[in-house]
């Protein structure tokens, strides 16, 4: 079986789908993104990039919600499905 790929979200593509591993955020940023429901296990969908790459929107619970680079580069997750 292969090795599953570990990928910061800041780095997934669009059509992407990542399954949240584990969230390195502080306070109250990560209180709100627990709230979201950026959680262990929760399956994320990379929905737009802006053309500079910052922000990026992703879509959690049916909910789609734009994070900057420096939030979205704290979460990994296991890539799950590369739908291009």
């Amino acid at each position: 079986m292969d090795k599953p790929k570990i990928i910061k979200l800041v780095h997934g593509q669009k059509g992407n789908i990542i399954k949240i591993t584990s969230l390195n955020l502080d306070g109250v940023m990560r209180r709100r993104l627990l709230d979201l429901g950026f959680v262990s296990g929760a399956m994320v969908e990379v929905v737009r990039k802006s053309p500079l790459g910052d922000p990026i929107a992703f879509r959690v619970s049916q909910t789609t919600i734009a994070l900057r680079k420096e939030e979205s580069s704290r979460i990994e997750g296991e890539l799950v499905s590369n739908e291009e």
